[in-house]
């Protein structure tokens, strides 16, 4: 289950500031006439073919405009929430991974500040550690809501940014799927934020935040400092790292919920290496 989904709302006004994109939304010709003038806004914006051609043969999919126009309001209470997303085997997992993936970790810690309990909590809670990624093709998704009129230079951004991501040979078209607001990878980026924080950790050349766990993790503690994570510092409500954790969701109820998951993990990866010592 995606969190960032059934919390859209609030990441949706979290990413970052959008530009006016000359495309017109909804125009006569419709969406092949808005494609048409979305590819001359990229060429001029300097996107080359290698780009532009993730828009060749789109069409409209209605099914993301009936999901965007249906969000409702969420109104589970943090103790509801929070008691059913950090299930015993989120924490069993997630304590795996704690080990196993401990010297990643622990490099990422030393170059982001951002400790692995923090990156590992949003990676459990976002795809269930990558199992859960979502089928939409994200191209797709957000053309359709940028020729949509209801935010149109919010997804025209978006939309730029993932044939950015193209053209950077970070991934192709096919490989990234997502959810149906443009979502995509272990931790769940939009474009924007994918193209402005991903990194490549593990030094094959490419930013690859559907296939390569380093990168995911190393990505998602890049943000939270892009966001003013601050090393050494905790991160519960009231803490100074908490603000950081709502920039990755501005809703408080998900915020408790990552930084309640990262305490835990963190207290079961001590007691355990207590145990073997």
């Amino acid at each position: 289950m995606r969190l960032a989904k059934i919390l859209s709302a609030a990441v949706l006004t979290s990413v970052l500031s959008t530009p006016a994109f000359a495309a017109t939304c909804n125009p006569p010709g419709g969406f092949d006439a808005f494609i048409a003038e979305f590819k001359r806004d990229a060429t001029a914006q300097g996107v080359s073919r290698k780009g532009t051609s993730a828009l060749d043969g789109l069409a409209v999919d209605p099914s993301v405009l009936a999901a965007d126009k249906r969000q409702g309001v969420f109104k589970q209470t943090f103790e509801e929430f929070s008691g059913r997303m950090i299930s015993r085997d989120r924490m069993t997992k997630g304590l795996r991974y704690m080990q196993t993936l401990g010297p990643v970790l622990k490099k990422i810690e030393q170059q982001f500040g951002v400790p692995g309990s923090v990156v590992v909590a949003i990676w459990g809670l976002e795809t269930d550690f990558g199992t859960n990624l979502g089928k939409k093709e994200v191209i797709r998704s957000v053309a359709t809501l940028a020729f949509d009129c209801r935010r149109t230079d919010m997804f025209q951004a978006q939309l730029m940014d993932a044939l950015r991501i193209v053209e950077r040979g970070d991934l192709r078209p096919a490989e990234m799927l997502g959810d149906w607001a443009g979502d995509f990878g272990q931790t769940q980026f939009l474009p924007s934020s994918y193209y402005k924080f991903a990194v490549d950790f593990d030094g094959d050349g490419r930013r690859d935040l559907v296939h390569s766990v380093p990168d995911v993790l190393a990505s998602t503690a890049n943000y939270l400092k892009g966001y003013g994570w601050q090393r050494g510092l905790r991160w519960n409500e009231g803490d100074p790292n908490f603000e950081a954790i709502r920039g990755w969701n501005k809703a408080m109820v998900y915020a408790k919920t990552v930084a309640a998951f990262a305490e835990r993990l963190e207290g079961g990866a001590a007691r355990a290496e207590d145990t073997r010592r």
